[in-house]
């Protein structure tokens, strides 16, 4: 018997996934909407389309925090480098909204904080990759309060996820950082699932700051003894410690 790939192709898209549980579909910036990337369509396309996401291999995560791919979600176990830059970038103002809009996120599972980094590219951000250099500073973090998860209420305002661009923030291109830890499996090492994804943009505004002096780099924020990257979500709790360093407003 003989298969259409493009059949095939058509069936293995509409199984529901084991092993992948979502990545970001659209980012709006402000009053406007960008596609992302979508892993399982963009590749196929000829030209690829061009999006502000940079690309991720699907909608699985990253467990090992000593590779390159813990920063973007990248191809490091292909051969290539992690945060691959993507072709354009989206323009929001200093002090605008940023919503990003996930996939279908498992309820009954997959617990865990949302957490957003920024980094000041150098120089052109279609060309940039910030490798292992300490660039990134924390904007923005939702862990465990009133009972729930911030991946509990992501689920309740139907997969979006908002924050603010720091008012005081300098002109210039920035590489959004936005990430899901999930924690069902965070009982030990390796086990925190992490599903990064990166956002290009070109910040406006008058601001003059470029963020906190001290800054930090993926892979290195995060380590096995990181408070919160092991830690037990079927025992009782009251908090959670959350990752990283704290929230720079600005």
């Amino acid at each position: 018997m003989l298969f259409s790939p493009t059949l095939t192709l058509a069936v293995l898209s509409a199984l529901p996934s084991v092993l992948g549980h979502g990545y970001v579909q659209e980012v709006t910036l402000g009053s406007s909407k960008y596609p992302g990337w979508n892993p399982n369509t963009d590749p196929y396309y000829n030209p690829t389309p061009q999006r502000i996401v940079r690309k991720v291999p699907g909608n699985g995560p990253v467990e090992n925090l000593s590779l390159i791919d813990v920063q973007c979600n990248g191809y490091s176990a292909g051969g290539q480098a992690g945060s691959t830059p993507a072709p354009v970038f989206g323009t929001v103002a200093a002090g605008a909204t940023v919503s990003v809009n996930w996939t279908t996120w498992p309820s009954d599972s997959h617990k865990g904080p949302l957490i957003t980094y920024m980094a000041k590219a150098p120089s052109d951000i279609t060309k940039w990759s910030p490798g292992t250099s300490a660039v990134w500073f924390k904007v923005h973090q939702d862990g465990f309060s009133n009972g729930l998860w911030a991946s509990d209420r992501l689920l309740s305002n139907k997969g979006i996820y908002t924050f603010t661009i720091p008012k005081s923030l300098q002109a210039g291109q920035y590489l959004i950082r936005h990430e899901i830890l999930a924690l069902h499996n965070a009982w030990a090492y390796p086990g925190a699932q992490i599903y990064p994804a990166c956002i290009q943009v070109q910040v406006t505004g008058s601001g003059t700051s470029t963020g906190p002096s001290s800054k930090v780099a993926f892979p290195g924020a995060y380590t096995a003894s990181t408070p919160g990257i092991v830690f037990d979500v079927y025992k009782s709790f009251s908090s959670y410690p959350i990752p990283g360093p704290a929230v720079w407003s600005g």
